[in-house]
């Protein structure tokens, strides 16, 4: 691959050490790709109020691709720009068959205001049983009517029995093309956005902004909700710790998170 136009990156498992903290090297070597005039952006499932602590690591800023390509976020502005949700109607039917289908499971839904600090009760939402299973104190304890009663940019599945895999194989029957089906990690837990909304759908609409072909965006990522974005990339990179569902489509691999495998590769050009 030539020169890269744009520069994407996954956040937690790809561009954070295990620590989840971006390591020095990283640090540097992003740096020196913003410096040189190309664009950086961060491509994540993360809701954009997780991403002020990368943003500071990393030193740049720019616009960031949320909750797997749901969500559009100007890190400078503290804005949100753009956002898909799921219509609450959706929701409720949704969440209704996958309790049937998958009993035992607890729900968790993310919606967005207009920053990433702005009203942090509003933004993420939760069963009693998906709090007790993932304690962080972000989430906000509500009854399933009130869950599913306004739009949300991300519908969560938690079982505490099952793998993500398995998950997905029951929800992906009984969801169909109705929403956008993925995982980022293999702990029970799936992910669901708005029909058509991926990370490279997201990734595409900040190339297109930015006047970047598809052909010069260089992506890194290491997990299912990567796999679109690493297809759609003109040189999709996976990371040598990746899930097998994102080292099959990958056009090379890297090293670890734990060895700065992104700088290492981007090191080539900067």
């Amino acid at each position: 691959m030539r020169k890269p136009g744009l520069v994407a990156s996954d956040v937690d498992g790809t561009l954070l050490d295990p620590m989840e903290r971006v390591s020095s090297r990283t640090a540097r070597t992003v740096r020196r790709v913003v410096a040189s005039g190309t664009p950086f952006v961060l491509v994540t499932g993360r809701p954009p109020r997780w991403m002020p602590q990368v943003v500071d690591g990393l030193g740049v800023t720019g616009v960031a691709v949320c909750a797997n390509g749901a969500v559009l976020y100007d890190t400078a502005a503290d804005k949100v720009l753009r956002s898909h949700p799921i219509d609450p109607m959706l929701l409720h039917d949704v969440s209704r068959e996958l309790r049937r289908e998958l009993p035992g499971c607890a729900f968790a839904v993310e919606r967005t205001t207009d920053g990433a600090r702005d009203r942090l009760h509003e933004q993420f939402l939760a069963e009693a049983d998906f709090r007790r299973a993932w304690m962080n104190s972000d989430i906000r304890v509500v009854g399933t009517d009130e869950l599913t009663g306004k739009p949300a940019v991300k519908l969560l599945v938690l079982h505490e029995q099952l793998t993500s895999a398995e998950m997905t194989a029951v929800a992906g029957e009984v969801i169909g093309s109705e929403l956008q089906l993925t995982y980022s990690t293999s702990s029970g837990l799936i992910e669901l956005s708005a029909a058509g909304v991926d990370k490279a759908t997201g990734l595409a609409a900040v190339a297109e902004q930015l006047g970047v072909d598809q052909a010069d965006v260089i992506a890194f990522g290491d997990m299912p909700n990567d796999v679109p974005m690493l297809e759609w990339a003109g040189h999709g990179v996976a990371m040598r710790n990746a899930h097998p569902a994102a080292l099959a489509v990958a056009d090379e691999v890297t090293a670890t998170n734990a060895e700065d495998g992104v700088a290492h590769l981007l090191d080539r050009w900067w």
